[in-house]
């Protein structure tokens, strides 16, 4: 038996169950992990709440990092001892897990555990974001709300490091302080500026090549509005609530733009670009370009507090799950 964060039903913190579960031999294809530190992301409370509807009962939790104590049969990539880290595979907030392979990549011997588990998803996410959804090059200008989020810390460091001018939006100025000490070249409090009339002082006029949203409802359509022509508005997430149904024609208008949504799951879908992005991401880490910064480190067991304070914006920069 392990312990474990349990979903019977969908909907606030206190439906999270701090349980024993039985975790059965690894089936083909799969291996089993002891985990030693577990990621915690927003999109957590997405599937906690039902907005991505799972089927219960669940384990919560969709990145970690540990090692392989047992194989199961036809896997041939990974050894019992070896250590690994994931994003994106349900059944994280757990003492021992099992998981099939194929989201599953070798951890470096530089990178510990706990950085791991603090990085896996939120990197992964600033990787595709950065190096596949728009190619961020020397010169560019981006814009990224809630930069001093997880992902957005990442990203700032990342930005910066790649040689673009980085424009962060955030609520606080605490929140503001952490934006620039990662590499946000000019920071906007979305509560007390208007951010689209601010990004048009910055840029001169000029606008942004590229703006990273992940806040949704109440940045839309507002930042189309500081995309220069040509420029790509990228949704990958929406906290505020999801975007509504909008006119196409309104990319027309605004500038012949492009807009997106991509996901994680369609970015590693494929083993080779897993490993590409890892080793992508691994690298600009171990490099010391960028940093991750593990703002709080919790006990699996307080699981349910960690999520009041997440849902709460009460949070910075990655927390990360004990067991």
């Amino acid at each position: 038996m392990v312990k474990a964060i349990v979903i019977h039903k969908t909907g606030g913190p206190d439906v999270m169950s701090y349980e024993d579960m039985t975790v059965p031999p690894p089936g083909p294809g799969q291996v089993r992990i002891k985990q030693h530190a577990i990621g915690v992301n927003y999109i957590d409370i997405y599937i906690r709440s039902g907005l991505y509807p799972t089927q219960t009962p669940f384990t919560l939790g969709n990145e970690g990092a540990g090692e392989i104590t047992q194989v199961g049969e036809g896997v041939k990539d990974f050894k019992v001892g070896d250590r690994v880290a994931y994003a994106g595979a349900l059944g994280g907030y757990a003492e021992e897990r099992n998981m099939g392979t194929n989201l599953l990549v070798k951890l470096p011997d530089a990178i510990s555990y706990e950085t791991a588990a603090a990085m896996m998803l939120k990197g992964l996410t600033a990787q595709y974001l950065l190096r596949r959804t728009y190619k961020v090059k020397a010169g560019d200008t981006i814009l990224f709300h809630a930069a001093a989020g997880g992902v957005g810390l990442i990203v700032c460091q990342w930005a910066k490091a790649l040689g673009a001018t980085v424009i962060g939006t955030v609520g606080s100025k605490e929140k503001g302080k952490l934006a620039q000490e990662a590499g946000a070249h000019h920071v906007i409090y979305y509560r007390d500026e208007d951010f689209v009339k601010r990004v048009n002082e910055i840029t001169k006029g000029e606008k942004c090549d590229v703006v990273y949203d992940g806040v949704g409802k109440t940045t839309f359509p507002g930042s189309l509005d500081c995309l220069k022509p040509l420029g790509m508005f990228v949704s990958f997430g929406s906290s505020s609530g999801q975007i509504d149904a909008f006119n196409i024609n309104l990319l027309q208008q605004k500038g012949s733009l492009y807009a997106t949504r991509p996901t994680m799951n369609t970015h590693v879908a494929k083993r080779e670009w897993l490993d590409e992005m890892a080793k992508d991401l691994f690298d600009v880490v171990t490099s010391g370009k960028v940093k991750i910064l593990i703002n709080s480190k919790r006990k699996l067991a307080e699981a349910r507090q960690v999520h009041e304070a997440l849902a709460g914006r009460e949070t910075t920069g990655a927390t990360v799950l004990v067991p």
